[in-house]
């Protein structure tokens, strides 16, 4: 049986498409390193200007507030919203980081550069898979407060790091879904083959 990547159905091993959803079934992922390498590094080279461009700008009267997405981080915090302010950092700045660092050792391992516990590995990609849904809650945040403090005394905007985070969260999901777990069993069993010829 294949399972759809899109579906999550099981189809005859002969399939070519998904008797559900139609999309084209296949064992493996085709050029899985080199798209997962190329999504990776266009995520990391956006994840720059992510944090270092403001995310949004709040006028008041006469005076425009820009705040990257560490300033408002310590402007949360300085507030006294001390968990809102870690649960920003954690999901803004950690979260992608930890994702794009985790993808980046998967592929090196997978290309023989590293070589990890196959189980921590599996791991580290599952959790990958389940965080990442968790990345967008500053985008959310600004859409909340646009909608709920916009006024005439008061207008809040999307930065131009708002662009640049969304494609890094979107990328990274992205890498992930073009990641094949696969080729780390094929990797292992490889160096297990190895070791034993070797004995």
């Amino acid at each position: 049986m294949i399972r759809c990547r899109v579906c999550g159905i099981n189809n005859e091993a002969e399939a070519s498409r998904c008797q559900r959803c139609f999309s084209k079934v296949s064992w493996r992922i085709d050029n899985s390193v080199s798209k997962t390498w190329a999504l990776l590094i266009t995520a990391l080279l956006l994840y720059i200007p992510a944090n270092l461009l403001p995310i949004m700008s709040i006028s008041k009267l006469e005076m425009v507030q820009l705040d990257t997405i560490f300033s408002g981080v310590i402007s949360l915090a300085s507030s006294g919203m001390v968990p809102i302010a870690i649960l920003v950092f954690v999901a803004s700045i950690l979260v992608p980081l930890i994702k794009i660092l985790g993808l980046a050792t998967l592929l090196l391992n997978v290309q023989g550069v590293l070589h990890g516990n196959i189980m921590h590995l599996s791991r580290l990609y599952r959790f990958i898979e389940w965080v990442g849904r968790w990345s967008m809650l500053d985008i959310f945040m600004i859409a909340i407060l646009v909608s709920v403090v916009q006024g005439r005394l008061l207008t809040i905007h999307a930065g131009p790091a708002a662009t640049a985070f969304v494609s890094v969260v979107i990328l990274t999901m992205l890498a992930s879904r073009s990641f094949d777990l696969r080729l780390l069993w094929d990797r292992h069993l490889e160096e297990v083959r190895f070791s034993e010829e070797k004995q």
